[in-house]
């Protein structure tokens, strides 16, 4: 779920001291984006949105997460929003979230 090469590479790219930081802004970003995901009914920006988040998160390693982001902007390009599992991404960031914060403390 989490590529831990990465974020051991962004941390040294940053600077443990920037690290706490970035992942802060990180995840109060990548929630917002979700939340404008859950509000768009109609999924006229679910492909930017989606785009976003998947960026975000190999960004920070959330490998699972960008995976299914991915997927669902390729649905959403070929006009297929209404498929994209938007409760599975919603999960997933949950899940990837706990599991990378209580890994952090062993980094």
């Amino acid at each position: 779920m989490i590529n831990w090469s990465r974020v051991r590479q962004l941390r040294d790219e940053v600077g443990a001291s920037e690290f706490d930081e970035v992942v802060e802004i990180f995840l109060d970003e990548v929630q917002e984006a979700l939340m404008r995901l859950s509000k768009d009914k109609l999924r006229v920006e679910f492909e930017q949105n989606l785009h976003f988040v998947k960026g975000s998160a190999l960004s920070l390693g959330f490998e699972t997460l960008a995976k299914l982001c991915q997927d669902g902007e390729r649905q959403s390009a070929q006009g297929q929003s209404q498929t994209v599992d938007l409760p599975g991404i919603l999960d997933t960031f949950k899940n990837s979230s706990v599991e990378f914060k209580s890994g952090l403390a062993s980094l």
